[in-house]
């Protein structure tokens, strides 16, 4: 497979070819294999090349990060998707400047053509935090898969909704496949590998930088059908997400929210602009024309009888109030990576939520 690789990670690295004229070359030649075989004069005529990109090109092979690269990837259990492959998303496909290939930790499904990106604001409320994840769970029961960007707030209730439901999630990363950004997050992020996948188009250990975020975000809604904005400011960057999927020709939602909340007001903007007011999961089922019990059926959940010790002490501090995680750990004396993970259990099992600031509650309070 890295062998296979290896063309593709030449094309990438080629000094003048992004993603829109990587897809010109492919949508000529056919094949990466080709586009390396033809002439200077055939890759100039391109569409986007120049005579020094192409000289540039056909020396591409030799370079030594490709090497680099792919010593990365061996050993991993992140495999490519290419573009030419048949698991590659065919709706990504199909937008102006695809990835030409993809890093997947876990495993794409073709149910995952439904599928309808929630995004929103890392510094969310409560009302918003709830919001995303009743409406990703709903959205999972009815069969439809979860896309976001695993980020604080709103991204990871959407992905716990998902997971909740016993649904299928994916997180498109703006990092390396392997990188767990926020580090936060890191039980959420094995639970979507395990059932799910984790994406990205950066090589593994590829680290966050702010400038791959943007990017990023035309790969979520290039996936879904539609997406779903819950709380966003007026220059949120969910709302570059929103622009991009009405680019692409997707259906845009959003929750409002309180005429008071600064959080509501790009949500707001984007009703008034046309995107559907969303109040349930059943809006973007209907306006989809999907039948609410068409996915899997909600697993059952759990008797609080069946929870480990230390998850029932968690519960037990929480009917007094909700609670800082700081405040659990010191009142549980467990690790804050043992706690992350028996509040995640809970968080899946329904028992608790997640406030802003790393508060938590009981589901019914």
């Amino acid at each position: 497979m890295n062998s296979e690789l290896r063309p593709w990670i030449a094309l990438r690295l080629t000094p003048g070819i992004g993603t829109v004229v990587c897809k010109n070359l492919l949508e000529t030649f056919g094949s990466p294999e080709r586009i390396m075989a033809a002439s200077q004069e055939e890759l100039a005529a391109v569409s986007g090349m120049s005579a020094r990109t192409a000289q540039a090109l056909k020396s591409s092979l030799a370079n030594p990060e490709i090497d680099r690269e792919l010593a990365k990837l061996s050993g991993t259990d992140i495999y490519s998707s290419t573009y030419t492959a048949p698991d590659y998303p065919q709706a990504l496909k199909n937008i102006y400047d695809p990835p030409p290939y993809l890093y997947i930790r876990g495993r794409l499904q073709p149910a995952d053509g439904n599928a309808v990106a929630v995004v929103g604001s890392r510094n969310a409320s409560d009302y918003g935090l709830r919001a995303a994840a009743d409406i990703s769970r709903d959205l999972a029961r009815a069969g439809l898969t979860i896309v976001s960007g695993m980020a604080a707030g709103i991204d990871a209730a959407a992905h716990r909704g998902a997971l909740s439901a016993g649904g299928r999630t994916i997180a498109v990363l703006g990092c390396g496949a392997d990188v767990c950004y926020p580090a936060e997050n890191r039980r959420l992020y094995d639970a979507i590998a395990a059932t799910g996948a984790i994406l990205s188009e950066h090589a593994p250990g590829t680290g966050p930088d702010a400038y791959h975020f943007p990017a990023r975000n035309r790969i979520i809604s290039g996936m879904a059908r539609a997406i779903l904005v819950v709380e966003a400011g007026p220059k949120s960057g969910s709302l570059i997400t929103a622009r991009l999927a009405l680019e692409q020709g997707r259906d845009v939602f959003a929750v409002p929210g309180s005429i008071y909340s600064f959080k509501a007001r790009g949500a707001h903007q984007l009703i008034r602009s046309g995107a559907a007011l969303v109040e349930s999961g059943q809006d973007i089922i209907d306006a989809l024309g999907m039948a609410a019990s068409s996915g899997p059926a909600q697993p059952e959940a759990p008797a609080i009888e069946t929870l480990s010790p230390e998850a029932r002490r968690i519960c037990d501090l929480l009917a007094a109030g909700p609670a800082h995680i700081d405040r659990l750990i010191c009142e549980t004396g467990l690790s804050s990576g043992a706690i992350s993970a028996v509040l995640l259990e809970l968080e899946l099992g329904g028992f608790v939520r997640q406030l802003p600031g790393k508060h938590f509650a009981c589901s019914n309070a």
